[in-house]
C-alpha cells in the first residue's frame, strides 16, 4: 500500500478545527492471579490494559476496549476495501493525506464511509480549516476513493484513526496511527492557567486540577512571563457563539458551571441608590493570595453587611474591613479553595454580588524517578517527591496515562509529598518507561525485567488409572512463571472437564473423571522458557456388557425363519476378549449359529431361526482389569392362523356389518387386532379398509358403491406379523333413493305463470336418476302461519301443515330437465313450490321453496354491462371480423336499439342479433367506413340505459406525398417529404428510406423507423448515382407503395470544392421559462413528499425555493435537487405544519420566473 501523502491544501472552510486530544500509548499487563489453591488459573493474556479515560477530554483515544480489538484484527481480511490508509508521520504545521479506495463492481449504489478519531469520535462534524474530507469516483475503474485531508496539523492531532465502510449488510474498518512531531522552531511554553479547570458550584471536584493540557510535554520548559488573562471579562463580553471557543482555549471544561455563574453576574442591573461603585463581576487569585473587594458608597452613613454563599462575613485575621472615605473595602488573606465562592454586600435594601475563583500554584518535582532493574516475579516500586503534599500526580507507561483502578495490577501510593507506582509481581511485559507528571514538570525511568534461570524441583511422573477415576499431573519449577499444558503436542485449554491450577511455582493438571480418550503423552510449557516437562499417561477400564436394550430377564423374541443378529455392546480398556457359548458348548465364528465380534460390541448370529433354538445363551468377558459375564434368553415365535370367513349381517346404501371368529392358534404371542379388505365380486383386487388395528369381532365397511356386488375379508395380526386372510364373504350388494334436488329458486314469474330452477341431488345412488316430479299449493290451503323469511335457506320439511292431497302435480310425466314452467295460474294468487327427485327406488324427500310466490310479473330496470374492453376504443384491422357481445338485464320484453354516429345502423353492412339478456354487434370483413362510434340504448317501459362504443378500423397508410432532394455534398445526400394524404385511419409511426443505384436499380434499405419528415443519407459511393424512395407505417406496417425521388443524386468525384453555405450565429440566450408548472399536491404525515417542474433558459437560471413566499435556506427538512433543467424539492417525514403555498423562482440576467402550487398534509387516523 503506498505511504500516505502530504498535500498543500488552500480549501478552507468555516467549521473549527478539531479539538485537543492526547495519545495514549500500550498499557500494562492483565490483572494479578490470585494465589488461592483452590482458584484455577487459566493461561494469561497478553493483552493490554485499557487506559483510563478523561471524563472531559473530546477526544480519546488510544487502545480501545477488546473488542475494538478484535473489530481492529478482522477487518484484516478486508471485504470491501481494495486499499486501506496507512499510519504516517508529519511535523507540527505540516499537511498530510489519508487515503482510502473501494471497489465499486458489486455494489448498486456508493458505500457509506465514516472517518472516526478514537474509539467514537466522528470526524464528518469537526471538518473545517484543519480538516477536510472528500470523496471521488472513477467510472472507468469503478473505484470509489474518499480521502482526509490534515492541514497545519498540530501535536494533540497524534493519535490512532479508524476509517469504516458499509454497504447494506457488508461492513469494513480499518485502523491507522497519525504521528506528529516537534518542529525545528522552539515548543510553545507551557501555560499552567490551561491546566486550571473548575467544575460546578457545589461539586466535590471544585478547583481541581486538570493536566490533560500537559500529557503531551516530554520535558520541562521554562514558562515565559504572559500578562494576567481574566477570563470571567472574557466570557461577560462575548457573544454566546464564542464560548465554546474561549472556554477551549483556556482549559475550562466546565462550561456548563461558567455559564450558570455567568448567568447571575449578566443579569442587568438596577441603577443602584447606595452605590456609587459596585463590585467588579469576578475576581480570580492564587491559592495563598491575598484578594481585595470593594465598594463605593453614594451614603457613607449606610450600613454595609457582607456575605460568603449566603452566610455573613465577620472580621478576623481572614477577614479584614477597612473604610476609607465613602470607600469600604474587604481583604480576604491567605485564599484556598474554600474561599472559591460567590460573595454580595448590602446596603440596605440593595445588594452587589460578585464571583471569586481561586487558582492552584504548580506542582514541582523535588526528586526525580531513577532507571530499576528486577526479575520476572520481583516487586518493583518506582518513587518520586513533590513540592507540595497529597498533590494531584498523574503516572503514565509509555506516554499512557496509569489509572488507580482497584482492578489494575499497578498500585500508586501517596505519603505526604513521596508517591509511588508499586508493581507486585513484574512481568516481561513489564519493560517500558515510565513516567510522573505534574502541573510544573515531570520525570520518567526505564524499568528492565528479565527472567531467572529456571531449575525443575518436581518433574512429571507416569500414571496408570482406571477409567472414571482421576488424573492428577503435578510438578514444580523454581519460578512463579505461567505455562501450557499439551496433550500428543496438542495445546490444552481450562474446562469444565480440564482444571489447570497454579500456586507460586507448582502447577497442577486435574481430570476428575478419566476416559479412554484422555491417554496419551502429556508436557508441561513453562512461559518464556525453551523447557518441557513430559510424562504418560494410560488409562484402564474393566469389561462390562451393556444390555440395556433387552427386554426383561434379557428375553429376546425372534420371527421363526427369520434371522437373528444379536448385538451387544460391550466396553472395556484394553479390548476384552469374548466367550458365547449354549449350555457346555461354546459357539463358534461359524455355522447357522455363530459369534461375530468387533472391538465395541459383539453378535449372536442365528441364520432362519427355528422353535429348537429358544433357551439361554452364555456371553463372557475377560481383560486384564477383570471379568463379566450375562445370561441371554432366546425365544422363537410365528404369526397366527387365519379367522374363519366373516358374515355381513346388514346392508345399507353405501354400508354394511360384517362379523367373524377369532383364529384358533395365535402363533404364541397374544391377537393385537384385525385388518379388513373387500373387492368388487368381478375384481381380483382387494383395498385395505383400516389402517389401525381393530380389537373387536365386527366392523362397519362404509363408502361402497350402490348397486355393485362386493366381498369381504380378515387379517389376524399379533406381535410377529399378519396371518394369511381368510376365505371370502359371501357376497352382497348396496342400493338407495336418491336425496333432494338443491338450490331450488325462481327463475321468473310472469302474470299466469311462475318458473322454478334447481339443481340435482347431491347423491343420486346406484340407482340412477330417472325424472323430477313439481308440485304445487294455493294459498289459504294451510300455511298463513310460520313461514320463513330467509330466501336462502333449503326446506326439507314445509313451513306449514298441508295435507297429501291438497299438492297438486304440475308435470304429470316426469321431466328430465332442471328448470319447468307452472302455466295456467291465477293472477295476484301465492303457490308454495316442492320438487322431488324420482329414481329406481322411488322419490326422494322434498325440496320446499321457503316463501310464497306471488303470480305477478316484475319490472327489473334496465342496466348495460359493457365489457371492459369496450370501454375503450376498439380498434381491429381492415378485413378482420368485429363481434361484441354486450350483455344487460331488464324485464319484461327490454327494447334494443342501435345507432351510428347519431344515425341508424344499416343492417346490409352491419348485423344485430338481439337476445332477452344481450345483444350482439357482428361484421364479417371489417371496413374503413365501418369505424365510428355506437350507441346503444335498453327500454323496460319508461326506464332506459346507454351505452356507447367507440370502434376504429384501421388500415397501412399511403405512400408519402412527394420527396424532394434537398442538398447533394461529399458522400451525403439530404431528403425532405411530406406526409401521406391518407394516414390508414391510425398516427404514423415512422418511415422506411431506400436507395438505389441507377445502374442496377437494386434498391436497399438505409433507415427504418424513422419519424422525421426529412433525413441525410451518408456514406454514399463517390461517382455513383443515386434515387431514393419512402414507404410510410403506422401500426398496421409500412405502405403499399413508395414515393421515389423524380431526380437522381449524383456524388460527385474528387477535384470538386463543395462551397459550405454561411450561416449567422444563433442566438440561444433565453429568460427563464417553465416548462412544467408545480401540481397542488396531497402528502400523508410521516412520508417523504416531493414537488417538481421544469425549467428552461440561458444562461442557466439561478433557482430558489420559498414556502408562503419566505426563501427556504439551511433547513434540514427539505433537500432541493436541479438537474438538466428538472428542479425537485424534497420535504422529509411532512407533518400538517408543512402544508402551505410553495413557491419555485428561476433567475437569470435576463428576466425571471415563478410557479406555484400547494402543499395539503393529511394525517392518517
Amino acid at each position: 500500500m503506498p505511504e500516505p501523502t502530504k498535500k498543500d491544501e488552500t480549501e478552507t472552510q468555516s467549521a473549527p478545527p478539531p479539538p485537543e486530544q492526547k495519545t495514549p500509548q500500550d498499557g500494562g499487563t492483565g490483572k494479578d492471579k490470585d494465589e488461592d489453591d483452590t482458584s484455577v488459573s487459566t493461561p494469561p493474556a497478553d493483552g493490554m490494559s485499557k487506559p483510563a479515560e478523561r471524563k472531559d477530554s473530546v477526544w480519546s483515544i488510544g487502545e480501545g476496549a477488546p473488542e475494538e480489538s478484535e473489530k481492529r484484527d478482522d477487518s484484516q481480511m478486508s471485504t470491501l476495501f481494495i486499499e486501506k490508509p496507512q499510519s504516517g508521520s508529519v511535523s507540527v504545521g505540516g499537511n498530510i493525506t489519508f487515503i482510502a479506495k473501494v471497489e465499486a463492481k458489486d455494489l448498486l449504489r456508493k458505500p457509506n464511509v465514516k472517518w472516526f478519531k478514537g474509539k467514537w469520535m466522528d470526524l464528518a462534524s469537526k471538518a473545517g480549516k484543519h480538516l477536510q474530507l472528500k470523496e471521488s469516483f472513477e467510472r472507468h475503474t469503478k473505484i470509489h476513493t474518499f480521502e482526509m485531508h490534515i492541514i497545519k496539523a498540530k501535536e494533540n492531532f497524534a493519535g490512532n484513526y479508524r476509517c469504516e465502510v458499509s454497504y447494506k449488510d457488508k461492513f469494513d474498518s480499518c485502523s491507522f496511527d497519525l504521528e506528529v512531531t516537534e518542529s525545528s522552531q522552539a515548543a510553545q511554553s507551557i501555560d499552567i492557567r490551561s491546566a486550571f479547570k473548575r467544575s460546578g458550584e457545589g461539586q466535590e471536584d471544585a478547583g481541581e486540577l486538570d493536566f490533560s493540557g500537559l500529557l503531551k510535554r516530554r520535558e520541562i520548559k521554562q514558562q515565559e512571563e504572559e500578562p494576567e488573562v481574566d477570563v470571567w471579562e472574557l466570557l461577560k463580553n462575548a457573544n454566546p457563539s464564542e464560548y465554546e471557543k474561549i472556554a477551549f482555549q483556556y482549559g475550562i471544561t466546565d462550561l456548563r458551571g461558567m455559564l450558570k455563574r455567568l448567568k447571575r453576574m449578566r443579569r442587568e442591573v438596577k441603577k443602584s441608590a447606595a452605590f456609587a461603585k459596585g463590585l467588579d463581576p469576578a475576581y480570580q487569585v492564587d491559592k495563598g493570595g491575598k484578594v481585595r473587594f470593594m465598594v463605593e458608597l453614594a451614603d457613607p452613613t449606610v450600613e454595609l453587611k457582607w456575605y460568603k454563599n449566603g452566610q455573613e462575613i465577620r472580621p478576623s485575621a481572614k477577614y479584614i474591613f477597612e473604610h476609607k472615605g465613602n470607600q469600604r473595602i474587604l481583604f480576604i488573606n491567605n485564599c484556598t479553595m474554600a474561599d472559591d465562592a460567590r460573595y454580595y454586600v448590602t446596603a440596605g435594601d440593595e445588594k452587589c454580588s460578585t464571583e471569586l475563583f481561586v487558582r492552584d500554584p504548580p506542582i514541582l518535582v523535588t526528586k526525580s524517578l531513577e532507571d530499576t532493574s528486577t526479575y520476572v516475579g520481583e516487586r518493583v516500586e518506582l518513587s518520586c517527591e513533590v513540592s507540595e503534599e497529597n498533590a494531584n500526580v498523574k503516572w503514565f507507561r509509555n506516554g499512557v496515562e496509569l489509572s488507580d483502578d482497584p482492578h489494575s495490577r499497578y498500585r500508586i501510593k501517596v505519603e505526604g509529598k513521596k508517591h509511588t507506582l508499586i508493581i507486585e509481581e513484574a512481568a516481561k511485559n513489564d519493560n517500558a518507561t515510565y513516567s510522573v507528571m505534574t502541573t510544573g514538570g515531570q520525570s520518567e525511568a526505564k524499568l528492565s525485567v528479565d527472567l531467572r534461570p529456571l531449575k525443575i524441583s518436581l518433574a512429571l511422573e507416569d500414571q496408570t488409572v482406571r477409567l472414571g477415576q482421576e488424573i492428577h499431573l503435578k510438578c514444580e519449577i523454581s519460578e512463579n512463571v505461567e505455562g501450557k499444558w499439551y496433550k500428543n503436542g496438542q495445546l490444552v485449554e481450562a474446562s469444565d472437564r480440564v482444571k489447570l491450577y497454579h500456586k507460586g511455582r507448582i502447577h497442577r493438571f486435574v481430570i476428575a473423571s478419566s476416559a479412554v480418550d484422555d491417554e496419551g503423552e502429556y508436557m508441561f510449557v513453562p512461559d518464556a522458557y525453551n523447557i518441557n516437562i513430559p510424562c504418560k499417561v494410560h488409562v484402564v477400564d474393566p469389561p462390562k456388557l451393556h444390555l440395556d436394550g433387552l427386554g426383561e430377564n434379557n428375553t429376546v423374541t425372534v420371527v421363526a425363519g427369520s434371522k437373528l443378529r444379536l448385538e451387544i455392546p460391550i466396553t472395556g480398556e484394553p479390548t476384552p476378549k469374548v466367550v458365547w457359548s449354549r449350555g457346555d458348548k461354546g459357539i463358534t465364528d461359524s455355522g447357522r449359529i455363530r459369534a461375530e465380534t468387533y472391538p465395541d460390541s459383539s453378535c449372536l448370529v442365528i441364520d432362519a431361526a427355528e422353535r429348537e433354538d429358544s433357551g439361554p445363551f452364555r456371553i463372557t468377558l475377560k481383560n486384564e482389569a477383570g471379568e463379566d459375564t450375562a445370561l441371554i434368553n432366546i425365544k422363537v415365535v410365528d404369526v397366527p392362523d387365519p379367522p374363519q370367513a366373516p358374515n355381513v349381517t346388514e346392508v345399507g346404501e353405501d354400508w354394511c356389518v360384517m362379523t367373524w371368529e377369532p383364529p384358533a392358534n395365535d402363533g404364541g404371542s397374544p391377537i393385537l387386532g384385525y385388518f379388513i379388505e373387500r373387492k368388487k365380486k368381478q375384481s381380483s383386487r382387494w383395498m385395505r379398509l383400516n389402517f389401525e388395528l381393530i380389537k373387536e369381532t365386527t366392523f362397519e365397511p362404509k363408502k361402497m358403491i350402490e348397486g355393485v356386488a362386493y366381498e369381504v375379508r380378515v387379517f389376524a395380526v399379533n406381535a410377529i406379523g399378519i396371518s394369511k386372510p381368510s376365505m371370502p364373504s359371501k357376497s352382497f350388494v348396496p342400493l338407495a333413493v336418491t336425496s333432494p334436488p338443491t338450490l331450488l329458486a325462481v327463475d321468473g314469474v310472469t302474470d299466469t305463470s311462475v318458473t322454478m330452477k334447481w339443481r340435482p341431488p347431491d347423491h343420486i345412488g346406484a340407482a340412477g336418476l330417472d325424472g323430477y316430479v313439481v308440485e304445487y299449493c294455493f294459498e289459504g290451503n294451510g300455511f298463513s302461519q310460520g313461514i320463513s323469511t330467509d330466501l336462502s335457506e333449503e326446506l326439507l320439511e314445509p313451513p306449514f301443515h298441508v295435507e297429501a292431497d291438497e299438492w297438486i302435480v304440475a308435470n304429470p310425466e316426469l321431466t328430465d330437465k332442471t328448470k319447468f314452467t307452472i302455466n295456467g295460474l291465477p293472477t295476484g294468487s301465492k303457490i308454495l313450490v316442492r320438487v322431488k327427485a324420482v329414481n329406481a327406488a322411488g322419490e326422494s324427500e322434498p325440496r320446499y321453496h321457503p316463501q310464497p310466490i306471488l303470480v305477478k310479473e316484475v319490472i327489473e330496470p334496465p342496466k348495460i354491462r359493457l365489457p371492459r374492453h369496450l370501454k375503450q376504443t376498439y380498434t381491429r384491422r381492415v378485413g378482420e371480423t368485429v363481434n361484441l357481445v354486450i350483455p344487460f338485464q331488464g324485464r319484461p320484453r327490454a327494447k334494443v336499439s342501435w345507432e351510428k354516429n347519431g344515425s341508424p345502423i344499416d343492417k346490409n353492412h352491419i348485423n344485430i342479433r338481439n337476445t332477452e339478456n344481450d345483444t350482439i354487434i357482428f361484421i364479417r370483413k371489417a371496413e374503413r367506413c365501418h369505424s365510428g362510434e355506437y350507441d346503444m340504448k335498453v327500454e323496460v317501459e319508461n326506464l332506459v340505459d346507454k351505452a356507447t362504443i367507440d370502434i376504429q378500423i384501421v388500415d397501412r397508410p399511403g405512400p408519402p406525398e412527394i420527396v424532394i432532394i434537398d442538398d447533394v455534398w461529399g458522400e451525403n445526400v439530404n431528403l425532405s417529404w411530406k406526409p401521406p394524404k391518407d394516414d390508414g385511419n391510425a398516427a404514423i409511426t415512422g418511415y422506411t428510406i431506400q436507395k438505389a443505384d441507377k445502374k442496377s436499380m437494386e434498391w436497399f434499405t438505409v433507415m427504418e423507423h424513422y419519424h422525421r419528415t426529412s433525413a441525410t443519407i451518408n456514406e454514399l459511393i463517390i461517382g455513383n448515382e443515386y434515387y431514393f424512395r419512402v414507404f410510410a407505417e403506422n401500426m398496421c406496417g409500412l405502405s403499399e407503395d413508395a414515393t421515389m425521388t423524380k431526380e437522381s443524386a449524383l456524388i460527385a468525384k474528387d477535384g470538386k470544392v463543395y462551397k459550405y453555405p454561411v450561416y449567422n450565429d444563433f442566438d440561444f440566450t433565453e429568460r427563464p421559462m417553465f416548462t412544467q408548472p408545480l401540481v397542488n399536491t396531497f402528502a400523508v404525515a410521516g412520508y417523504n413528499a416531493t414537488l417538481n417542474c421544469s425549467v428552461r433558459g440561458n444562461p442557466k437560471p439561478k433557482i430558489t425555493w420559498l414556502k408562503n413566499k419566505v426563501i427556504i435556506m439551511n433547513d434540514p427538512r427539505y433537500r432541493m435537487f436541479s438537474n438538466q433543467g428538472v428542479c425537485t424539492l424534497e420535504i422529509r417525514k411532512p407533518s400538517p405544519y408543512d402544508g402551505g403555498t410553495y413557491t419555485c423562482r428561476a433567475v437569470n440576467t435576463l428576466g425571471e420566473a415563478e410557479v406555484e402550487c400547494k402543499l395539503e398534509v393529511k394525517v392518517t387516523q
